[in-house]
Formats: C-alpha cells, sequence, structure tokens
C-alpha cells in the first residue's frame, strides 16, 4: 500500500474511521469524504490520533452531489465506497433519502471511476440483501430478499456496481460485511447498545431477543477490504465477510451482561421491535470464498472483541446517551 493513494468515502463512520486509520498506518495517502456540515465535524475520525489524522485530507461534499464524487476520485489509485445511510429504523421513516444516497451515490462514485481510470473500486455491501437466511450458512449465491428499504437500496447499489463490471470493466469489488461491531460504534447497533445500558442502567432494554446474528470484530472486517482491494480474483462478484457463527440477541445481551460485571435486567421495549416482515431472524455467513479467492478469514474471537469493545467503551461513555433510543 505504501505510496498509493485512497478514497474513502463515508470516512466520518464507523467502519470509514477503522478503515482509513488502517491504510495510513500502511503507507497510504487517504483522501477522506465526509459528508458536508458547518462545524466540519469529522465524525469518528476526530477520535483519530494527531499521527494518524495529519496525513489524512478531508474532502467534504455530499455523495449525491457527482461533480464533487468527481473531484474526489481524482488522482486516486484505491476507491473504498463504504458512504450510505445504514439505520435500518431511519430507512423506514426516510425511504426516498436512503435511496438518494446509497444508490445515486453509489452511481457517482462508479461513474467517477470509469471516467478517470481507476484501478481498485470497492462498493461495500451488506448481509442485509439477504434477508431472513433461507438456508445456513449464506453463501454468495444465496437469494436476494431484501426486507427493509436500506436492503433495497443496497442491492440496487450492488446491481449497479456490477453492471459497471459487465459493461465498461471497471474493476470493482463487492464486499459485503456480515455484522460488524467494534470501537466507535454508535448505538443505532445493538452491541454498543447493550454495553452503554449495562454499563449504567438497571435494565438493558433491546427489541426482538430471538433473531441470530453473525458478528465480525471491526479490525477484521477492515483488514478484508484491504485484501480485496489487492485481489484480482474478487473483481466484479461479491464476496462475504462474516465469522460462520451466529448468536441469538438474547444470548448476547447475557454474555455482554456478564463481561460487564453488573446485575441488570433485560426487558423488550416496544419502540425497538422492526415491523413483523421486516425482521431479518436468521444470519450466519459462509466465508469460504474469500477464505479461496484471497486468503481471509477472521482472527477476533467474539469474547475477545466483546471485550476490547467494552473497554473502550468504559472510557469514552461520555460520547454516549443509552438512556435514549438511537434509530
Amino acid at each position: 500500500m505504501t505510496g498509493k493513494r485512497a478514497l474513502v468515502t463515508g470516512a466520518a463512520g464507523f467502519i470509514g474511521s477503522h478503515l482509513v486509520e488502517m491504510l495510513v498506518r500502511q503507507g497510504t495517502r487517504v483522501r477522506a469524504f465526509v459528508r458536508y456540515n458547518s462545524g466540519h465535524w469529522a465524525g469518528n475520525l476526530s477520535l483519530l490520533p494527531d499521527e494518524i489524522m495529519s496525513d489524512v485530507e478531508l474532502y467534504f461534499g455530499d455523495l449525491r452531489d457527482s461533480e464533487a464524487v468527481a473531484k474526489a476520485v481524482q488522482g486516486m489509485d484505491q476507491v473504498y465506497h463504504l458512504g450510505a445511510v445504514i439505520t435500518i429504523p431511519y430507512s423506514y421513516r426516510h425511504p426516498r433519502e436512503v435511496f438518494d444516497v446509497n444508490v445515486m451515490g453509489t452511481l457517482n462514485v462508479l461513474t467517477a471511476a470509469r471516467d478517470q481510470n481507476t484501478p481498485h473500486v470497492m462498493i461495500t455491501s451488506t448481509s442485509e440483501v439477504y434477508g431472513t437466511a433461507q438456508v445456513e450458512p449464506i453463501d454468495e449465491k444465496h437469494p436476494i430478499h431484501p426486507q427493509s428499504p436500506y436492503a433495497a437500496s443496497k442491492v440496487a447499489a450492488d446491481a449497479m456496481a456490477a453492471s459497471f463490471y459487465a459493461t465498461y470493466e471497471l474493476p470493482v469489488r463487492i464486499v459485503r460485511p456480515f455484522n460488524t461491531y467494534g470501537p466507535r460504534q454508535s448505538t443505532r447497533a445493538v452491541i454498543p447498545t447493550i454495553i452503554t445500558q449495562a454499563l449504567t442502567q438497571d435494565v438493558v432494554k433491546l427489541g426482538a431477543l430471538h433473531p441470530t446474528r453473525d458478528l465480525t470484530f471491526v479490525t477484521d472486517t477492515v483488514r478484508g477490504f484491504l485484501m480485496a482491494a489487492e485481489s484480482d480474483a474478487v473483481i466484479g462478484r461479491p464476496v462475504n465477510l462474516g465469522v460462520n457463527r451466529s448468536i441469538s440477541i438474547g444470548d448476547l445481551a447475557k454474555t455482554i451482561i456478564g463481561l460487564v460485571g453488573r446485575d441488570v435486567e433485560l426487558a423488550s421495549d416496544a419502540q425497538r421491535f422492526r415491523p413483523e416482515k421486516s425482521e431479518v431472524t436468521r444470519l450466519r455467513s459462509n466465508h469460504a470464498l474469500a477464505k479461496e479467492l484471497m486468503g481471509w478469514e477472521p482472527l477476533v474471537s467474539l469474547e475477545e472483541g466483546l471485550e476490547k469493545t467494552i473497554v473502550w467503551l468504559v472510557d469514552n461513555l461520555d460520547l454516549f446517551d443509552p438512556e435514549n433510543y438511537a434509530y
């Protein structure tokens, strides 16, 4: 990676900030595309060490602005497209915004990369495109069945990426993480939601407890992104990143409560339930293709990853509001 230039969209987000950090540590010069705001707040990038951020160029804009995206792509050897509106409950309320950002934003990235002959383009997909597992573990041949507006927008973005490979021979990789967790993740996700409540409240409030999830620690996910970017074998096809282990939300909560070491109760909160037909009830990945094509497999166990995440949240608890539901 040394000496290369990479654009990371969604750089201010959870996974994006970890990707930026790992790229810089490997010698890559990074341009970080961040949604413009009047305070020039860089999200999770503001939590990175100064020695990392000194090598990062902040680029403020909106993915829906094709001119801004085209300028951001200029001169890049690699494009990692993570920028998206990612929260499923938010997509229930604002499906048009989610579609515009996730699909049109992806189209703008692909078009700019095509026009500028960018040699490495990586599109971030999601396990949500599969919906509830019809067969487990889920491999890349599993039927696509989006159960939320967010999932549908990612299906469309994936299809657009595949079409640019077929039509223009754009060297695009489609990386499909399952549920990623770790430091810097917001409480819109279940693991920081459980941990922050378990640290501060007498009752941990969640939605449905029976759905199962396949949980990958963020450093493993980011390693997968970097390995995919360097592998020609994955060009033009989706590749799953997951651990091939599922755990129910209820059992996950009990595990976390045990690690936190406080005597707290577990309760259901009506506002946190998703529409019945939209709830993905089973997810477990098959990452055999990622292992075969690029040698990737997860290295961090769930227990180790949870402990690392708890330690970080204890040190940064002032950044969160455990009492209020973040959708």
